[in-house]
């Protein structure tokens, strides 16, 4: 009797006890805009690599500069400001056409932002919502019987090592072939080059690796045009269609692009009763730029018949920036100087090495003009797969 006392105790103080949530981040976007002073020997492909950044959002940000001779002195934008897309706010979110991958920490602290390289067209990167299955560090690659036949060279299987496309970390997705992976080809990050599956540079893979557990969620969505609050202004960020990216990347002009019923409805839904504040002028400008960082739309403040500042954009246009204000990017020591040539190397996963017996394991609106390093060297031991 005194057994059952107490077991059914127990199951009330369950029902009574406060369910604990995680917490949710509340901030519609994250990190600060930068700007670089370029040295003579720098690239783009290069100044993306050392910033966490990708090669055609790069150059999305920067229209103006060659993307392999920027010249020195000349002004670069490292766009690390970034709306957070319409997704929930858990796990891992990916954009497709800006090409970043959102990790939401579960203590609802800043989500970390890092960017990744996707499928090429008619090998899309799907869409929708998974989970992880499966983590691997040092994982095994056997390419499909379709990329021996486009490559009759390619070995039946790659192990662990400097040869293998998936790097030094892999997860394992819940879409059979696809993962979330490293590369050994690291300047193909920011560009449509892969299978179908998320690659990530070498030391962004092992810093994620530890924060990821088996069961996180995973929403990949398809959202070049973002829209959000920051204080009283309101932003939007708009970022090459997957398809225009492919022009981004080759340097051609990409066509122009109207905005959309949807466009229109999250943004008058975000403006909510301050829609007779909307700069449209601005949001034309931005659709027609698509320079993949936010822009200003929207001031509560703003008098009738005036424009609304974007102070970013005010300090681009403003010639008087010192290079004094501007910090240098520390390049690591062990960094190549050199760029190899950018292949395009495929790297689907095998549903037998899904299947594999391998056991599971388990900002503010100031803008900045560089105030902190634009890079933060790592260990070593991050940069080996370079």
């Amino acid at each position: 009797m005194r057994i059952k006392t107490l077991i059914v105790s127990a199951l009330l103080l369950s029902f009574a006890a406060p369910q604990v949530q995680a917490s949710s981040y509340d901030l519609d976007y994250v990190g600060d805009m930068e700007m670089y002073r370029a040295e003579y020997e720098d690239t783009l492909v290069h100044l993306a690599r050392w910033n966490n950044l990708g090669f055609v959002e790069m150059i999305a940000a920067n229209p103006t500069l060659d993307p392999w001779i920027p010249g020195a002195g000349a002004r670069v934008v490292l766009p690390k400001r970034h709306l957070l897309p319409e997704a929930p706010r858990n796990g891992i979110v990916i954009n497709l056409p800006e090409m970043h991958l959102f990790y939401f920490p579960k203590d609802g602290s800043e989500p970390e932002v890092y960017s990744i390289g996707i499928g090429r067209d008619g090998l899309n990167t799907p869409e929708g919502e998974t989970t992880i299955v499966r983590k691997k560090e040092g994982p095994t690659w056997r390419p499909t019987q379709r990329m021996k036949d486009e490559d009759p060279t390619l070995k039946d299987v790659y192990p662990p090592g400097p040869d293998n496309p998936l790097g030094t970390h892999a997860m394992y997705l819940g879409w059979p072939q696809y993962a979330i992976h490293g590369t050994n080809k690291p300047y193909g990050i920011g560009r449509r080059i892969s299978s179908g599956c998320i690659r990530m540079y070498p030391e962004s893979i092992t810093e994620l690796f530890k924060k990821i557990s088996v069961g996180t969620r995973v929403t990949v969505v398809d959202q070049p045009v973002k829209v959000g609050w920051i204080d009283d202004k309101m932003y939007i960020e708009v970022h090459p269609t997957q398809d225009q990216s492919i022009d981004v990347d080759t340097l051609e002009d990409i066509a122009a692009y109207d905005i959309t019923a949807d466009d229109m409805k999250l943004i008058l839904e975000k403006a909510g009763a301050y829609t007779e504040q909307i700069d449209w002028e601005n949001v034309r400008e931005a659709m027609q730029e698509r320079s993949g960082y936010p822009v200003a739309v929207l001031d509560k403040d703003r008098s009738p018949g005036s424009r609304v500042r974007d102070d970013f954009k005010a300090l681009l246009q403003d010639a008087k920036v010192e290079a004094s204000e501007v910090y240098t990017v520390v390049k690591p020591e062990n960094m190549p100087e050199s760029i190899p040539e950018i292949e395009i190397e495929e790297e689907e996963v095998a549903k037998n090495e899904v299947e594999s017996e391998d056991k599971d394991d388990d900002l503010n609106l100031d803008v900045k003009v560089n105030s902190r390093p634009a890079y933060a060297p790592r260990s070593e031991q991050s940069w080996r797969n370079d």
